[in-house]
């Protein structure tokens, strides 16, 4: 094999301007282990060592003490050495957060030795980070609630920080990463392990290499955190070869691990991606050049950030603050936020370093002592009251001082009064902003833009780019046209002749708004994922053009539903407040709404008041409109949101910027938006969530194609439309061509024919090839099915499947309903659309074949398979967002049990739907048990058979957690403590001690105790997938 060299610009940056390797990469079929040889030879060549003997948890922790002792340059005696992993390094209580914590802010342990003397005992040189000792052990092998064995593990000093999957070339990559998933929940978390300390994955199928951090933030650990590294002009590196050769070069990779990861202050561990790491390097060497050059306080000394909307610009940001700080000739760095982007969360991240200077108070005390103090050169404050600040007090020390200033949303603080300040009262400062949406000669609307305030740009990461990484959304914009009478006014583009419109009423007229309101509540399940009864699905915001809007469609939403039984109401909440009249930086710009409620008129406060009310009444809060009450509200309200307990927030312009919802898919639009405004609204859409969430749903009132056009083209290139915006219902049902990956897409149309022709009765699939093409070809219609449940044609589609055709008024009816013609209706016609029993039993089996197939890996036929199952993903999140919940199907056995008095008939027809959704499957003896032993028609309504069954499985679930802890002999007061915490979180886990005490007493040196251990776990997840959500006592 030829050797590689990394060849770089400059030693400075980890992030590379240039990479070129010499001679081609392998592209011929590789088996793992040849891959696993390779990697192991190329990095032996990159300066590190292979450990051969580490093979079990002795050996690695033997090595620990070595590598420890040579760092801090001590000698443990037996004795010392046991008290400081007992006290210290792994006491038995800890799970891998608290070990992420000792990484992150307790590495230097003050260390009593024997004789009495106190030495630091550092687990990690930060300081110097090549002099920490990187080794690479293959083929470890522990036993947790499973033996599992790993492929490759990074040691830095002896700790296992880096774990590597690889698998051979042609293997799906999300293989590699559901095989991680599973051990880190067999495993990696096994008592005393000290793969607790594992703080990043890789994972390689030798031509797609991606890295991630180990989370357990259940909504941070899908496959879409997965990241490529990248050079500098954001091109990836996927081939394991340059991956190896770039992020593995010792210093990368240490920096990557010591310097560009965060823990956050809600235990979260999270590694910056490559744009963002390359953003942090610029600047930091910015602010060097410009220090020794000292050509500080002009925009030499500065510069912007443009990464797009959604690409974790804040993260970022306060990343590179924290950084700079350990720079030692700069005194202070304040890091600048709007107000308006404090919602609860980054105000704790933020409190963390800098007390008393955030909140949303104008009063600048808190501010001032922060200045004064020595011991934090962190400052975080708002535009506003650093902008009081400076016209309060006209001489402080720090005017004089090293200054950096960091913008996290520049765009919202960069040409106002505040501007004009700093440049006059700072004299030796250097500013960097960060921005989404720059502002460019074509749409700034005065002389200045991003660039001649900041300086040149200095790193770019562009929707186009986030689009390609699938770190964010592409958006699916429908022009909706459903009310025929208004179509003028909505299409018309002179912002003046429209504002005079809006001022006549004619946008606001009771009918449009009606109308609008109709269509969203009817709308609204198919939209957000949730057309099934119990679904979680997503929410919604709709953004409309001034508060009499937000009141007229407000108190629609609240007539229309006056009907709804409330456990089926939307829950509709609203904000908005005084936007002053200021004059505007650019094009589109949404006016800021200030948090002073006061200066609001006297009708919009009334309303406003009413509404904060209702949302009082339904969260038993207690807001109101004075400034300290509504701030309080905002950020309650942003909370709920995040949580989905608002399904639609209505608003003005509050929240259509900075705000990050990934729970939230869709935006209604019924207001004039344009370049930057419009981007930044649309963004609230296209966070990354689950493989259910596809694109940003974006339904406008008005005709804002060109705008949409106009604003992704300049934010983006002349292409951006391709790759921005989500392919039309016409292409997904006839296939297309994917432009950036020139892979053929096939359309529904074909899909479903092959799938009913090939698999007409899905009970008959038997042989072990044929299950694995119904796999591959039902997890194709679940995809596509998925995105095209978003087109209102599909909809109707669907709909006309209910359709007696040769009713005339109900085909009357439905082209009405629809806006059909006779033509559009026989197109629709030809269609060929599974029946919805047909697609249950689908489901059902492509259930029954994930577990047979998972039965079979666990089990001893693994090696007796011909087939090759390693490019197959089962797709788990989309089967899920049609889940079918356990109301349902009570209901279901009310209204089965009235047609059919045969019990027989009953369960068989119940077996078919619960064995369709994932979720239910554990419950089927649970509920067939309830049919056997319940005499159904003694039950009057469905409510009435929901209440028997929660009686019933309380009942059962008393005696079965008895007879548990009975026939395993545990300690009864601790299991049940474990069993009820187990129920609680919906999952057993082996983390902490909470286990080890329900079992009965017996050394864990005795050979059966593994076993036991192993049995009771096993046991108690099945009980908890069995009862989950039954409530009751145990």
């Amino acid at each position: 094999m030829t050797d590689y060299n990394t060849i770089a610009e400059t030693r400075h940056f980890i992030i590379l301007d240039r990479y070129q390797r010499d001679g081609m990469v392998k592209e011929d079929y590789q088996s793992e282990d040849a891959l696993e040889r390779e990697f192991i030879g190329d990095l032996k060549d990159q300066g590190y060592t292979y450990a051969t003997e580490i093979r079990t948890p002795e050996a690695m922790l033997a090595n620990v003490r070595v590598q420890l002792e040579e760092l801090n340059e001590v000698r443990f005696t037996e004795d010392e050495w046991q008290r400081f992993v007992e006290k210290y390094l792994d006491p038995a209580s800890e799970n891998s957060t608290d070990k992420a914590r000792k990484l992150h802010e307790d590495y230097i342990h003050d260390f009593v030795f024997d004789d009495g003397h106190i030495e630091n005992i550092y687990l990690l040189d930060k300081k110097n980070v090549l002099n920490n000792k990187l080794q690479v052990i293959k083929q470890f092998e522990q036993t947790g609630s499973h033996a599992n064995r790993y492929d490759v593990t990074i040691l830095v000093n002896g700790l296992p920080l880096v774990q590597v999957e690889l698998k051979k070339r042609g293997v799906a990559i999300r293989e590699a990463f559901n095989q991680v998933h599973r051990y880190s929940k067999e495993s990696f978390n096994s008592e005393n392990s000290l793969y607790k300390f594992l703080q990043l994955f890789v994972i390689s199928n030798g031509t797609d290499s991606r890295y991630f951090a180990n989370t357990t933030k259940r909504d941070k650990n899908s496959f879409d955190f997965t990241m490529n590294w990248a050079k500098a002009d954001n091109s990836l590196i996927k081939d394991l070869k340059d991956f190896t050769a770039t992020f593995f070069q010792k210093h990368t990779l240490l920096e990557v691990l010591l310097k560009y990861s965060v823990f956050g202050a809600d235990n979260t561990l999270l590694v910056m991606r490559p744009y963002q790491i390359a953003a942090t390097e610029r600047i930091l060497w910015k602010i060097k050049g410009a220090y020794h050059a000292k050509t500080w306080s002009n925009t030499e000394s500065g510069g912007f950030i443009w990464h797009t909307t959604g690409s974790g610009k804040t993260l970022t940001s306060f990343k590179a603050a924290r950084l700079v700080t350990e720079l030692d000739f700069v005194d202070k760095v304040f890091f600048v936020v709007d107000r308006k982007d404090l919602d609860y969360q980054t105000m704790k991240e933020y409190q963390r370093f800098s007390p008393d200077s955030v909140n949303g108070s104008e009063n600048t005390a808190g501010l001032k002592r922060n200045m004064e103090k020595d011991d934090n050169k962190i400052i975080v404050t708002t535009i506003q009251k650093l902008n009081n600040l400076m016209r309060g007090d006209g001489n402080l020390p720090i005017y004089n001082k090293q200054v950096v200033f960091i913008f996290d949303e520049c765009h919202r603080s960069q040409f106002g009064e505040a501007q004009k300040n700093l440049q006059k009262k700072f004299k030796r400062y250097y500013q960097f902003g960060f921005t989404g949406t720059p502002i460019f000669p074509e749409n700034a609307l005065g002389a200045d833009t991003t660039a001649s305030v900041f300086g040149r740009e200095l790193h770019s990461y562009v929707i186009t780019d986030a689009i390609r990484d699938e770190k964010v959304l592409k958006f699916k914009v429908d022009y909706n046209d459903v009310r025929p009478q208004f179509q003028a006014i909505e299409t018309e583009q002179d912002e003046k002749k429209l504002t005079a419109a809006e001022n006549k009423q004619a946008l606001l007229h009771p009918d449009r708004i009606r109308e609008i309101s109709g269509y969203i509540l009817q709308n609204f399940p198919l939209k957000t994922h949730r057309a099934h009864m119990g679904a979680k699905g997503f929410n919604a915001m709709f953004a409309v053009s001034s508060v009499d809007a937000a009141k007229a469609y407000y108190e629609a939403f609240r007539e229309l539903q006056g009907e709804v039984e409330e456990k089926k109401r939307l829950k509709v909440a609203t904000i908005f407040s005084f936007a002053a009249n200021e004059e505007q930086d650019a094009v589109g710009d949404i006016p800021d709404e200030s948090f002073e409620v006061s200066a609001m008129n006297s009708s919009a406060k009334e309303f406003l008041s009413a509404a904060i009310g209702d949302y009082n009444a339904a969260f038993k809060t207690n807001y109101g409109v004075d400034s300290k009450g509504f701030q309080n509200y905002y950020r309650d309200l942003a909370q709920r949101v995040k949580k989905q307990e608002v399904d639609l927030l209505i608003v003005v312009g509050m929240f259509l910027t900075g705000f990050d919802a990934p729970t939230l898919n869709t935006l209604f639009v019924d207001k004039n938006l344009r370049y930057h405004g419009l981007l930044q609204a649309f963004s609230r859409t296209n966070r990354i969530y689950d493989a259910t969430k596809t694109f940003g749903n974006i339904v406008t009132f008005r005709d804002l194609e060109q705008s949409t056009v106009d604003s992704i083209t300049l934010f983006g290139n002349a292409n951006t439309k391709n790759v921005v915006l989500e392919k039309s219902y016409k292409e997904y049902m006839e296939g297309f061509t994917d432009i950036a990956t020139g892979r053929d897409c096939r359309g529904y149309v074909k899909v479903v024919n092959e799938l009913q022709s090939r698999f007409p009765d899905p009970g008959e699939i038997a042989n072990e090839q044929d299950k694995k093409d119904f796999v591959k070809l039902f997890g194709e219609y679940l995809r596509v099915e998925n995105i095209l449940r978003n087109y209102d044609e599909f909809t109707g589609l669907n709909a006309l499947q209910e359709v007696e055709l040769e009713d005339v008024k109900a085909v009357a009816e439905f082209k009405a309903k629809h806006y059909l013609s006779d033509d559009d209706l026989e197109v629709m016609q030809k269609i060929e659309v599974p029946s919805e029993r047909l697609v249950q039993d689908y489901r059902s089996s492509y259930n029954d074949t994930r577990d047979w197939l998972r039965r079979q890996k666990d089990g001893e036929q693994k090696n007796e398979s011909t087939v090759d199952w390693d490019d197959v993903v089962f797709e788990v999140d989309l089967l899920k967002s049609q889940e079918i919940n356990l109301d349902y199907i009570l209901e279901l056995i009310f209204e089965q049990n009235k047609k059919t008095k045969n019990k027989d008939d009953l369960i068989d027809e119940v077996r078919r739907v619960i064995r369709a959704s994932i979720g239910s499957r554990a419950k089927e003896g649970l509920i067939v048990d309830f049919i056997n032993q319940t005499n159904l028609d003694d039950i009057g309504d469905k409510a009435n058979v929901i209440d028997a069954f929660f009686k019933f499985a309380q009942a059962e679930q008393k005696r079965e957690a008895e007879e548990l802890i009975q026939t395993e002999a545990l300690n009864q007061e601790e299991a049940r403590r474990y069993i009820k915490a187990s129920l609680k979180r919906e999952y057993a886990t082996e983390n902490g001690t909470a286990l080890n005490a329900t079992l009965p007493k017996m050394s864990p040196l005795n050979p059966q105790y593994k076993t036991k251990k192993q049995t009771v776990f096993q046991k108690v997840s099945a009980f908890v997938e069995k009862f989950k959500g039954v409530g009751g006592q145990v």
